[in-house]
């Protein structure tokens, strides 16, 4: 009989392999109930494939797994589910089309039923909604719904399966610090309700706040566990990387003229779409962009770049009105860019480390000669941003694909701070990334800031574009932001810009 002395998790010497990486070696820990545990780890330390052995979509060589004293049948997430693994994942899989109800009842009604049970699906909602602290309109169209609304929404699917042990994976990345601190609340009482929590983030101030206990995997081994109590977040990232990790130093900076310049300007195709924005990119400065995932990045990114166009106000590039605008134009007027999606649009999956180096290049005169490829100059110059920017992995011949996430965002970075930009656009430059590639990558935004660039930080983790920006505007809504020098305003009062309350007090 299950007790409140049973481990509500229990895994057993747990071994995976594909080919001759041994992702997971031999993990053994154990989640008591109640209790809250964060699992940290760099880049393919072997988080995601335990989480995946887990739920049933892999399969262990050996070990085994216990829930609630209970062996967990391997290869089996219909098995998981049962057993009452929940997981919300970063990215939510809801449908948007559908109302809060019809999303937790998705999956969990037979196709045979003759009548579905809303009604009673209904007064579940709200008792849990009530119990767990987490306000639901059961009708409300999930699409209509804010980014904090949603998350809480999959939380809610997941306590409706019946979760006892909820994993949430970097579950703060796409939320305000108000919404932040709500989902905390909402854990906290989860918890004293008998909920086991397995919280993966990459936020160490976070997992001190709301952790019982730290789990460190590092090259697929269990290396450490602690306490919160006993620990703190330097001591964490020494953990996970295995030696100090020295956070960037951020000096004064020295600024210049300003670069680019955007007047009124409004964009039309990127929902939402900029509306009157005024933004100066100056030489010598860190100019941060904070606000939640989905509110006008991707037009403002699409714009610099070269990919989009005003359709209202003026953009100019020092001091000359641009006209002729395009992604070739953008590189040749010295605007190198990190995109926010490195899998998608910062290289080709199947090409080799030399051609994604020369992607933006290819056709200058160092690379081609008369129409075709100069060949060794491209690998030389492959080698040379391999060893500069100590990218882990095969060689230069070898297909990009093959490189971890940190060591591909390491070669987006080489190939265009090796041209001594004059723009830099960093969008979501260390999304994804562990400590230490965290660490590198932003060293050398510091490094190009301190040459004369002018360096356009956007990124949905408020803290780093506190700790890097020299200033910094707030996008929602496709509405920028006065500019706020470094340490004018809290994270708090930021946060209130994030949800969009500065720009009603602002009008």
């Amino acid at each position: 009989m299950e007790d409140n002395t049973t481990p509500a998790l229990r895994v057993e010497g747990i071994s995976k392999r594909f080919g001759a990486n041994l992702a997971n070696d031999a993990i053994s820990f154990e989640i008591a109930q109640g209790e809250v545990v964060a699992l940290l780890g760099e880049n393919g330390a072997g988080k995601t494939t335990l989480m995946n052995i887990l739920f049933g979509h892999y399969t262990a060589e050996e070990g085994r797994i216990e829930v609630f004293g209970v062996p967990l049948p391997p290869g089996r997430p219909a098995a998981a589910l049962a057993a009452g693994l929940g997981m919300v994942h970063q990215h939510f899989t809801l449908a948007d089309n559908l109302s809060v109800l019809d999303n937790l009842m998705l999956g969990t009604e037979s196709l045979w039923r003759p009548v579905s049970a809303r009604r009673q699906a209904a007064a579940r909602l709200r008792k849990l909604a009530q119990d767990f602290g987490l306000s639901a309109d059961p009708d409300a169209k999930v699409g209509t719904l804010s980014v904090g609304e949603r998350q809480r929404v999959e939380i809610l699917k997941a306590l409706y399966r019946d979760a006892r042990i909820l994993i949430l994976d970097e579950p703060t990345a796409v939320l305000t610090p108000q919404e932040a601190e709500a989902l905390f609340a909402t854990l906290r009482r989860a918890v004293a309700l008998g909920l086991s929590v397995i919280f993966i983030s990459h936020k160490l101030h976070e997992v001190m706040a709301v952790a019982d206990r730290v789990l460190v995997l590092r090259h697929g081994r269990l290396v450490g566990e602690t306490p919160i109590a006993g620990t703190d977040p330097a001591r964490l990232a020494a953990m996970m990387v295995g030696a100090e990790v020295v956070p960037p130093l951020v000096a004064a900076s020295t600024e210049g003229q300003v670069l680019m310049r955007l007047s009124g300007v409004a964009t039309q195709g990127q929902r939402p779409d900029l509306r009157d924005v005024d933004l100066d990119l100056v030489a010598g400065r860190i100019t941060g962009i904070a606000g939640v995932s989905g509110n006008g990045q991707a037009a403002l990114a699409a714009l610099i770049g070269g990919l989009a166009r005003p359709v209202a106000g003026e953009v100019s590039l020092q001091d000359q009105p641009l006209t002729d605008w395009s992604p070739r134009a953008a590189i040749k007027a010295g605007i190198a860019r990190i995109p926010a999606d490195r899998h998608r649009e910062g290289t080709v999956a199947d090409f080799s480390l030399t051609e994604n180096a020369v992607l933006e290049l290819y056709r200058s005169p160092g690379f081609s000669r008369r129409g075709w490829m100069n060949w060794p100059a491209a690998r030389r110059f492959a080698r040379q941003v391999i060893a500069r920017y100590d990218i882990r992995g095969p060689g230069e011949g070898a297909a990009v694909r093959l490189l971890s996430g940190g060591n591909m965002q390491k070669l987006i970075l080489g190939r265009l701070l090796e041209r001594d930009p004059c723009i830099i656009l960093a969008d979501q430059p260390v999304r994804g990334l562990d400590i230490g590639a965290v660490t590198f990558v932003q060293n050398r935004l510091l490094d190009a800031r301190g040459r004369g660039a002018a360096v356009l930080l956007i990124s949905e983790d408020l803290e780093e574009v506190m700790a890097l920006s020299d200033v910094i505007h707030v996008i929602c809504d496709g509405r920028l932001s006065p500019a706020f020098p470094r340490g004018s305003k809290t994270v708090a009062e930021l946060g209130l810009w994030m949800a969009g309350q500065g720009f009603s007090h602002a009008a």
